[in-house]
């Protein structure tokens, strides 16, 4: 599949042709009363459509029976097309990832080292397999020898290639990505039908969709509100007997349309899609609706330093070396603990040694036993020619050392308190002295802190720094707290305690070592070139592996909270104008007291009960562009927020009625339809 075909269906337009197409035929299809039946709202309103409909069957004639029945049927198709439009667009998505999830051929690896060649839908877990340039990765798995380029647009839209490499935390790979380098070994982690692939496919599709507990909650509430609206109308009947005034079948099934939540009821379900969907277009996976919908309700962000908050290219800038040490002395020894350092900073040591000692720098001879760098040793080194070269951060290697150079506490809080990262160098046990590595914040990221803030949220700063450095760089991008010299307990521990104190809490990881701080998290984000250990615990997958997205994530869930309570506000704001427009046309006849209330002047009964009937079933197709694209998100704390709402979909949910429904029964008398 191209990374063209897997961008159009994420940016497809709300009326794409081809999606209107599929969602008016599957609109039909949901008119099963089994189906209809998860909407108690519009189940009712389909009961009473079906009642309509057989009334006008006995009396052919009546053009009134005969456009309350259209009019209600149209009210169902409307919810249903809703509905089956943000399905449509799922399946779009779907449809795109399913062209990558093919039988592949594929070399599987024997216990014995044998090579045999069977098809992809006949892999299990555990098994290892060979991939190598211009192959097709057979399943979900790990690298567990080798490095390559991996083409992963079949899956995020993207064409830059990305690194796997065995034994780091970017060993994840994904079933129906492509090799583009060397050969590698992969682990099958997932077997046919249980991949990452076939998970999202079934969760962009719908089919495996349960509702939120929001969600849940708030049909609950519509289904009482609907319950005790059909008591209400039930009892209108003796009462209007009582008056003199007989209420017909289908006038009595319009109020009860009327009345009910329709609106909200029509559009409940496409909402809590059409969220999941704008995740899906961020290229994050949520693993369940609930996921998305709960990371509008974060209170605390964990976010790590380096590659969030600030640029994540840490660089060495200088050297320090402690008293008693040549600068010579100390670079040489920065530099032999280097060889072998693959990451970033490792590198930049090397270079900038090179840029300083000339040709008098040492070589690699690659003789020498690389210690690499782990979070719980936080340095690394090179064993070589009987010396032991050591670097990493300064409580480390100062527990390794045997003795303390006395201004070395000195250059440390020099090197942090400017907001670089002091990596202290020792050889055989000798402190020598300090490396600073600098890095930048990222652009705009201040501002971005104080829109959270303004939302409510917290944001803590994770580094592995020391706190005097952490303490600066926290102070200039503005978060609200820090965790210095953290190890992945730490995290964890971090998380409980804001728990504990009753607040949801955020974090994003891509290591095995993540993967208990993202299982306890409460919105746990891992990358998606991390482990599969990170995936497995946590409860949404970040496509393109990128360390902002968590700010993302939030806005996503917060606007799907807001869009939710937006047409909610709106749909029972606007059934009290209907109150005005039906109730008086009922009675006005037996009791012409309660012309007072035909604010509106609606020329006749029957064209009042029908302009605000079509009201109510066209404002419907109106809101759906808002149910799935949301509203508009915005920055504000939750009272600027309900305020706002208030304002915009309370009031306007009031207004529009009235302009609405009196535009309509001007347009029935100019038709002499009433």
């Amino acid at each position: 599949m191209s990374k063209l075909s897997r961008k159009k269906s994420r940016k497809a337009t709300i009326f794409d042709p081809a999606l209107m197409r599929a969602a008016f035929k599957q609109s039909f299809l949901m008119l099963n009363p089994l189906k209809m039946a998860r909407n108690p709202v519009m189940f009712v309103t389909e009961i009473g459509a079906a009642l309509t409909t057989l009334v006008w069957f006995m009396r052919i004639t009546d053009f009134y029976t005969c456009a309350v029945t259209v009019i209600l049927w149209l009210t169902v198709l409307f919810a249903n097309f809703a509905e089956a439009l943000a399905e449509a667009r799922g399946k779009a998505q779907a449809d795109s990832l399913r062209d990558s999830r093919r039988a592949t051929p594929t070399r599987r690896i024997t216990e014995s080292g044998e090579i045999r060649n069977i098809g992809s839908d006949e892999l299990r877990a555990g098994d290892v397999v060979a991939v190598s340039a211009g192959e097709i990765i057979p399943g979900d798995g790990e690298v567990i020898e080798g490095i390559a380029s991996i083409d992963e647009s079949a899956i995020t839209g993207e064409s830059a290639p990305v690194v796997r490499e065995a034994g780091s935390d970017r060993s994840g790979v994904t079933g129906g990505t492509r090799v583009l380098s060397d050969e590698i070994k992969v682990r099958i982690t997932a077997g046919a039908g249980e991949s990452f692939l076939d998970k999202m496919i079934s969760l962009v599709e719908g089919a495996v969709r349960q509702k939120t507990p929001n969600e849940l909650a708030l049909t609950v509430t519509l289904a009482g509100l609907t319950l005790g609206f059909l008591l209400v109308t039930v009892t209108l009947y003796p009462i209007g007997r009582y008056f003199d005034v007989t209420i017909s079948l289908p006038t009595l099934i319009a109020l009860l349309v009327c009345l009910i939540p329709t609106t909200i009821g029509a559009l409940l379900a496409a909402v809590g899609l059409a969220g999941m969907d704008r995740a899906l277009a961020a290229n994050v996976m949520a693993k369940s609706g609930k996921a998305v919908e709960l990371a509008g309700d974060i209170d605390t962000l964990l976010l790590d330093k380096t590659g969030t908050i600030t640029v994540g290219n840490r660089m060495a800038s200088d050297f320090f070396p402690v008293a008693g040490v040549s600068r010579k002395r100390l670079i040489e020894s920065a530099v032999r603990a280097s060889f072998g350092d693959i990451t970033p900073e490792g590198k930049s040591i090397v270079k900038l040694g090179k840029a300083e000692l000339g040709g008098d720098m040492p070589s690699d001879r690659h003789t020498g036993k690389v210690i690499a760098f782990t979070a719980q040793t936080r340095l690394s080194g090179v064993d070589d020619d009987g010396h032991e070269y050591r670097k990493g951060a300064s409580d480390a290697v100062m527990e390794q050392a045997e003795s303390i150079p006395e201004d070395l506490r000195r250059l440390v809080d020099a090197v942090a308190r400017r907001g670089s990262t002091p990596i202290v160098v020792m050889e055989d046990r000798a402190i020598l002295g300090v490396v600073a590595l600098s890095d930048i914040l990222k652009p705009g990221i201040q501002d971005r802190f104080a829109r959270l803030r303004a939302m409510g949220l917290r944001v803590v700063m994770v580094t592995g720094d020391n706190p005097l450095t952490a303490e600066a760089i926290a102070k200039e991008a503005g978060v609200d707290d820090f965790i210095a010299e953290a190890k992945p307990e730490d995290k964890l521990a971090y998380i409980r305690r804001e728990q504990a104190r009753g607040r949801l809490v955020a974090m994003m990881g891509d290591g095995t070592n993540d993967a208990p701080a993202l299982a306890q998290a409460d919105i746990g984000i891992a990358m998606n070139s991390g482990t599969q250990a990170a995936k497995e615990a946590g409860n949404m997958v970040d496509l393109d592996s990128d360390p902002t997205k968590l700010i993302e994530v939030i806005e996503i869930g917060k606007q799907l909270l807001m869009t939710r309570g937006s047409l909610t506000t709106f749909s029972i704001a606007n059934d009290m104008a209907k109150y005005f427009a039906i109730i008086p046309a009922i009675f006005l006849l037996a009791i012409p007291e309660l012309s007072v209330l035909n604010v509106m002047k609606l020329a006749t009964p029957s064209s009042a009960i029908l302009s605000a009937l079509i009201f109510n079933a066209i404002v419907i197709p109106l809101l759906i562009p808002i149910a799935l694209k949301g509203v508009k998100y915005r920055p504000l704390g939750a009272d600027a927020l309900l305020a706002r709402n208030l304002i915009i979909y309370g009031l306007g949910g009031v207004i529009a009625p009235f302009i609405g429904i009196k535009l309509i029964d001007m347009a029935l008398v100019a038709c002499h339809l009433a």
